[in-house]
């Protein structure tokens, strides 16, 4: 491929002596922001005010923004509800909607009008209405004499009336949050729609591009897009699905740029970041490092052999395990990453050097002295129940089968209404599950468990025996789980449920983790997190002045920013900021399926047909920039400093994905799906160019 000129000089910045790297680390309150950030992010070029960002009274960029389900983020790119987020986002329901018949994976799908789009039971989005600190009411009646137990039973009473005080008369939902280990406590108020249908998905080789292979890597050639539109009632209000609502009508819907961008363009992530870990103690940090993430990798290793051979031999098992197969792999390669990036930075030695300075100038501060050394001990005790933990919830409830006997297990009252709810569970189980996978999966994982779980927190042999447990087990046909719901002598199902071996096996293992592990890791996180209470206000008060300090992610509304920027991950090694159409093709492979670029992008791309989409003879594709992000973030708009939408994010760099403990500005990136591809594909592949029709454009 020829590379341009922008792209060649990038290069040559980064191999010649780039400028000192100036940290874009972290994920900041929207609310906050005119406090401590516009400043910063306008020096690096935004320009827009705080209150185009984040405002309650007035319409703001924050009212074009949803949180995805419950993990990730969408936006609105039309006033008609048209929303936009990653493919892999939406995959459950593109799954849920495919069959042989109708392979919406494989073909991909496209609604040609408002009564072809596809509803989705169970899926929902939230915009937030407002966010506001609330510490003072929060810790109100909270004494320094008070047992831990009783401030948790006072802070949450008080968070009990600030919730009702905030929904009280009207039809939000609202949460308090707890920021820095409890020391700041914000107020989130949502409104909650929950009739959202899908629009458009793009086919998987295009939609799902590279597949594990280039998941987490860059150079990355992925179109991970999906379209749906939120629906509400006539009134504009959240209502359930019915086909009498109406598309929603946003507050804010983003304008979308086909400017382009250059490297070293402003931009910024605004999104529902999931979870970060950036004031773990050192101990902690080894743990993940050294044991946690080696023994995970390990044991979804052993499951994706296994369900890659099986989808492989079989195009029903492919649908069937598709979204299982993306759930797996996405944090097995994820902790590949992280586990390099921490052992490259040396964040555990970096954490011990902080940790002996901080106990240096805690010396003479008695409220905060001791507590990196309390720190250490409880990990060391809390270490043995964490590993078993880990394993419980990677080897034993990644057992299909005891996970869906699991639900009759628990089912205590077998009434009406109980009984409907396990039919739709097991309609849902059997649609997509294989027990020969399965089986052959619980054996593997059941092996290593034996292997690595100390006796004193594994059940009796009995119960590990799998191939007795799956021989017996009436949960593996359908058939009989239906003739057992279909029963009416309630006595005789509790029968037949309580002698079942794999709830046997399932409540054997319950009992064993609820007994022997849970109870002291509970304890034990409970004395840790009031260490980290007194910790991270230490630390905050120790590097006042000279640190900025943002909040973990905790799926909150957050503003992450900085600007487009490639990498160097090795000795003589560039990336370049941007991909291509072009790349796309020299990785097309008609024998592999992930490859397998479909016939109508080859056949515009060898005519070179791109229509108004083309740049520089070729299509955008994705772009890299160092915006601080984390899962969750998955389907957040990219902005530029403007607030256009120029791309949808979806992934991150392998070489950052440590990110969640320590980022690192050298290789820390987030990938984006750049916006005029998501459009190309729209307009020229998948023929529902109509769609563009709702959109703004700035040229």
């Amino acid at each position: 491929m020829k590379k341009s000129t922008l792209f060649a000089l990038t290069c040559g910045l980064l191999l010649f002596g780039r400028p000192a790297v100036r940290a874009d680390e972290g994920m900041w309150l929207p609310s906050l922001i005119e406090q401590g950030r516009i400043k910063d992010m306008r020096a690096k070029g935004f320009r827009l005010k705080a209150q185009d960002l984040y405002a309650v009274n007035r319409v703001s960029l924050k009212d074009a923004i949803v949180r995805f389900g419950s993990g990730c983020t969408g936006e609105l790119i039309s006033d008609q509800g048209l929303l936009i987020t990653n493919h892999h986002c939406g995959y459950g329901q593109i799954q849920q909607h495919s069959s042989v018949e109708h392979d919406y994976l494989t073909h991909g799908f496209a609604a040609m009008n408002r009564s072809e789009e596809l509803p989705n039971p169970g899926l929902v989005v939230s915009f937030l209405v407002e966010m506001s600190d609330v510490t003072d009411r929060i810790l109100a009646g909270v004494t320094p004499e008070m047992s831990e137990a009783e401030r948790q039973k006072r802070i949450d009473a008080n968070k009990e009336a600030v919730v009702r005080a905030a929904t009280e008369g009207n039809h939000y939902k609202a949460s308090v949050e707890a920021l820095y280990y409890g020391n700041q406590y914000f107020l989130f108020v949502y409104e909650v729609f929950e009739d959202v249908r899908l629009v458009f998905a793009p086919p998987s080789a295009v939609g799902k591009f590279g597949g594990d292979t280039d998941n987490w890597m860059w150079p990355r050639h992925t179109g991970d897009f999906s379209i749906f539109r939120v629906y509400a009632g006539r009134d504009n209000k959240p209502a359930k699905y019915s086909p009498e609502n109406v598309p929603y009508v946003p507050k804010k819907s983003f304008t979308i740029s086909l400017r382009g961008m250059r490297p070293g363009d402003f931009t910024f992530v605004y999104g529902f970041p999931g979870r970060t870990y950036q004031y773990l103690h050192s101990e902690a940090v080894r743990y993940i490092e050294e044991k946690s993430d080696p023994h995970k990798v390990n044991l979804r290793t052993l499951r994706l052999n296994i369900m890659n051979r099986a989808q492989a031999a079989d195009p029903k098992v492919r649908i069937q395990y598709a979204a299982k197969n993306a759930s797996v792999s996405n944090a097995w390669k994820k902790w590949q990453g992280e586990m390099k990036g921490l052992q490259r930075l040396g964040t555990v030695d970096k954490k011990r050097d902080f940790e002996a300075k901080f106990e240096v100038w805690a010396a003479d501060k008695p409220e905060y002295a001791g507590t990196t050394q309390r720190l250490a001990a409880l990990y060391d005790s809390l270490e043995p129940y964490a590993f078993a933990r880990d394993y419980h919830a990677e080897a034993v409830l990644a057992i299909e089968l005891l996970k869906f006997a699991g639900k009759f297990a628990d089912a205590k009252d077998l009434t009406p209404k109980t009984l409907a709810r396990l039919q739709n569970d097991a309609d849902l189980f059997f649609k997509d599950y294989s027990a020969a996978i399965d089986r052959e999966t619980a054996g593997v994982l059941m092996s290593e468990y034996l292997r690595n779980v100390p006796e004193r927190f594994r059940p009796t042999g009995a119960t590990t025996d799998i191939a007795a447990i799956f021989a017996a087990s009436l949960f593996t046909d359908s058939s009989r789980v239906n003739s057992l719901l279909a029963s009416e002598d309630t006595t005789a199902m509790h029968n037949v449920i309580d002698n079942d071996t794999a709830v046997g096996a399932y409540r054997t293992f319950t009992e064993v983790y609820k007994n022997r592990i849970e109870p002291t890791y509970a304890a034990l996180n409970k004395q840790i997190d009031r260490e980290y209470r007194t910790y991270m206000r230490g630390m905050m008060e120790m590097r006042r002045g000279e640190h900025a300090f943002y909040p973990d992610a905790n799926s909150t509304l957050r503003i992450a920013y900085g600007k487009l920027d490639g990498y160097r991950p090795a000795d003589a090694v560039c990336y370049e900021p941007f991909s291509t159409l072009d790349g796309v093709m020299e990785k097309d492979n008609p024998e592999i399926y992930d490859y397998d670029v479909p016939a109508r992008l080859r056949q515009l791309y060898e005519a070179k047909d791109y229509g108004r989409w083309a740049v520089n003879g070729t299509v955008p594709v994705a772009f890299i920039a160092t915006n601080h992000t984390t899962g969750g973030n998955s389907g957040s708009p990219v902005l530029n400093a403007r607030g256009e939408l120029i791309g949808v994010n979806f992934d991150r760099c392998w070489e950052g994905t440590m990110s969640d403990l320590e980022y690192d500005p050298v290789v820390c990136r987030n990938i984006a799906l750049d916006i005029r591809y998501a459009l190309f594909l729209i307009d020229r592949v998948g023929g529902a160019g109509y769609l563009l029709d709702e959109m703004k454009f700035a040229k």
